[in-house]
């Protein structure tokens, strides 16, 4: 079935994560390959300029701009939505229900966060969210189960598709003959990346010692609030440890094959994250779907992937157990190698062809049910 698919969302030159993933599931749903249809979601600092694949912005100055945009979308045969609170206007992102509920094709809201803890009003808009939608996905089974444990929200609707990954298959790259650690992705207070520099300090006497890459821009956000204080604070502690020469900073954003070089250079990928309530981690899912073995701390979705998989768990905030998971796959060469064939199924099933394929399905049964709404009056 051909299904002409709109989407809502970051897009673009936009750096963030729902940006790539929605540009990346774009891509592959449109059946030339060629990105279009995005509604795109820009904020005052966001680059003007117009961008492919766009047909229509939302700027979140505009008044009621929440109507346009949905009447753009009403002019495909389904409406793709990411929701992430703070990327709509409104408070918590609250304008995004007033797309979907004046939306006249079937929609699927795509779940980046679930939260475990949130205020009254976040939940009450993402039941209301759900109960708008034509069909919800979350990308992990630990957010599946959050929503439906923690919100009342009808199961029938919310379904499991994973996070796509690219393809970063080609030989592998080595830097020199000293183990590579590697975090990427945008910067910011929470990354964790000062546990994994106390984490190298513990690791120095091991022969070859290991070095480390971090790779990304700090997250807009941060840069407009902090300026560069953050990464500045990471190079005095690593001056302070006396590990600063093994640690390599890469401030861009990377294109895929920049990207992929990096992660085939890498021999561990180290994601030491602060936060318990991440349900959904890309940078995660493009390691393990490269056959990077993995040390993550506890969040939800390190969880569901890791566990008895591809890589090993730690508690957060913690560089002792950091530098323990690290050294145990650098002395085993048979642990590393294990971890990589655990990845080989994950290569097949997170590919984003695969993952687009399922939500492809998802939108047909959507279109054939027959279930199309009727915008509500006043909306």
């Amino acid at each position: 079935m051909t299904i002409r698919y709109g989407f809502l969302s970051t897009s673009p030159p936009t750096r963030c994560g729902l940006a790539t993933f929605n540009a990346a599931l774009a891509a592959h749903l449109n059946p030339d390959g060629v990105l279009g249809g995005i509604v795109r979601v820009a904020t005052d600092g966001d680059d003007p300029r117009p961008v492919p694949g766009v047909v229509h912005t939302w700027a979140a100055a505009a008044p009621a701009g929440w109507r346009d945009s949905a009447a753009v979308l009403n002019t495909f045969d389904v409406a793709v939505v990411q929701h992430e609170y703070g990327i709509y206007p409104g408070r918590d992102g609250g304008d995004v229900l007033s797309v979907l509920r004046r939306l006249t094709v079937p929609s699927v809201v795509v779940l980046h966060t679930v939260l475990s803890r949130p205020t009254p009003r976040q939940k009450s808009l993402l039941e209301q969210i759900v109960a708008a939608a034509g069909a919800v996905v979350t990308s992990t089974v630990a957010a599946h189960d959050r929503l439906l444990i923690g919100y009342t929200v009808d199961p029938a609707k919310v379904s499991v598709i994973p996070h796509g990954a690219s393809d970063h298959a080609g030989a592998a790259v080595r830097r020199s003959e000293q183990p590579h650690l590697l975090t990427w992705g945008l910067l910011g207070p929470g990354k964790g990346i000062e546990w994994t520099l106390r984490a190298l300090a513990q690791l120095q006497k091991l022969r070859p010692a290991p070095v480390y890459t971090v790779a990304g821009r700090t997250h807009p956000k941060v840069a407009e609030l902090h300026g560069e204080a953050y990464r500045a604070s990471l190079h005095r502690l690593g001056a302070t440890l006396g590990i600063g020469h093994t640690v390599t900073y890469v401030s861009a954003y990377l294109d895929d094959a920049a990207l992929g070089k990096l992660i085939r250079s890498a021999d561990i990928v180290v994601l030491p994250y602060d936060s318990t309530e991440q349900v959904t981690s890309g940078v995660l899912v493009e390691a393990v779907a490269a056959g990077i073995p993995v040390v993550a701390t506890e969040f939800p979705h390190a969880v569901e992937l890791l566990t008895d998989g591809p890589g090993l768990l730690v508690p957060h905030k913690n560089p002792a157990a950091l530098a323990r998971a690290i050294r145990r796959i650098l002395t085993d060469p048979a642990l590393a190698a294990t971890m990589r064939e655990r990845s080989g199924p994950a290569e097949l099933t997170l590919g984003w062809p695969a993952v687009a394929q399922l939500y492809h399905a998802l939108a047909a049964r959507l279109v054939t049910s027959g279930t199309t709404p009727v915008a509500q009056v006043g909306a």
